[in-house]
């Protein structure tokens, strides 16, 4: 006769002592919901989807009401085009009108650009730097002057500065912009917070262990590394400049050293004038001129400010 014997189902090991331990059971995930693949949120759409019409429907407007006429501006729907279609008329008129003087603007608002706005990215980045990599006496009352003149808004120091410049005699004259141009509190906190984690420490000690001096070390060592940051900078700053509207206000009397703001907001005065002539069309085709050096730069350096944001925000 003979016997069948059942193997016996696998069980937990035993200890050492002879008693058996239960194996604890895993929680298994949930599927939808992990690191490569994040929830959907119907709430968070609707509000994005909120968002970016806001954004682009004056944009929408814009590009619109620059292709009409004069009339066309009064008598069509604003988010519709006009039978006569006027774009290129209206850029050749805003270019001639009043002797070309939108030309005189425009340059104008590119020399506060560059000179203002490319010195207060330099001297962010030095001073960015400075406060990330070097410790000195006054270093921490520093910082907390600097956070606290991110808080400060321009338009209260906007009469200060103005009687500052007028003692000095300045007013009316292109330094009364880019000399304030010159000072980005937020462009300095975020080059220093930049530059604490984009240089290491360790890179910079080497440099002087090789023998490069300071100043070597910053332009061959440390500034490429603060590229991304040095391009965010530049575009706040560019974008500050370029749309500074109440600082010129007040400085600037001259019409010849008018930037684009303060050149289409006295077109737009005309109407309003005694005998004066409206020339909304060309405020708008003006307008448009204006952003488009704008979109441009955003454009073309989106992955260098993109980067340049998300610097330190994840940290190993």
């Amino acid at each position: 006769m003979t016997t069948t014997v059942t193997p016996a189902a696998p069980g937990p090991a035993a200890s050492p002592s002879g008693a058996s331990r239960s194996v604890p059971r895993l929680r298994t995930p949930r599927r939808g919901h992990t690191a490569g693949r994040p929830r959907r949120s119907v709430l968070l759409t609707v509000l994005t989807g909120l968002v970016l019409l806001y954004s682009l429907v004056p944009l929408v407007w814009l590009l619109i009401s620059a292709t009409k006429t004069q009339e066309g501006l009064s008598r069509s729907f604003g988010l519709w085009f006009d039978g006569d279609f006027a774009l290129w008329d209206n850029i050749t008129e805003t270019f001639t009108y009043a002797d070309g003087v939108f030309t005189r603007w425009l340059l104008n608002t590119v020399l506060y650009v560059v000179v203002g706005a490319g010195g207060a990215t330099f001297l962010a980045v030095l001073g960015g730097y400075a406060l990330a990599k070097f410790d000195f006496p006054g270093r921490r009352a520093v910082l907390a002057v600097v956070i606290g003149a991110v808080a400060v808004p321009g338009t209260a120091l906007a009469v200060p500065t103005f009687l500052m410049f007028s003692a000095m005699g300045l007013t009316n004259t292109p330094w009364a912009v880019i000399i304030p141009s010159l000072i980005s509190p937020f462009g300095l906190y975020l080059m220093w917070v930049f530059a604490g984690e984009a240089i290491p420490t360790e890179l910079l000690e080497a440099a002087r262990i090789d023998g490069a001096g300071e100043v070597r070390t910053f332009f061959t060592v440390a500034l490429p590394l603060l590229a991304p940051g040095i391009v965010t900078v530049s575009l706040f700053t560019m974008v500050a400049t370029w749309n500074n509207y109440f600082l010129p206000l007040i400085m600037i009397k001259d019409p010849d050293w008018y930037p684009l703001t303060l050149g289409l907001n006295s077109w737009n005065a005309q109407a309003e004038t005694a005998g004066g002539q409206p020339v909304f069309h060309l405020v708008v085709t003006g307008s448009l001129i204006t952003i488009v050096p704008l979109v441009a730069a955003f454009l073309l350096l989106q992955k260098y400010w993109q980067s340049g944001l998300a610097a330190g925000s994840v940290k190993e």
